[in-house]
């Protein structure tokens, strides 16, 4: 019984350990494509309002 609870435990930590470092990932991702459209954003900005 013991064994079967210790295995449990172990699985639910594995799987709270990948949907953890899942988002993490996601939101590194997100926030570097953020930053990317805001630069081109006023890169175009600066572009319009030289001319």
């Amino acid at each position: 019984m013991k064994d079967n609870k210790n295995a449990l435990g172990i699985i639910i930590g594995v799987v709270t350990f990948a949907a953890a470092v899942a988002a993490a990932v996601t939101a590194f991702f997100l926030v570097n494509e953020k930053k990317k459209r805001d630069e081109e954003e006023l890169e175009r900005y600066l572009d319009c309002s030289i001319q």
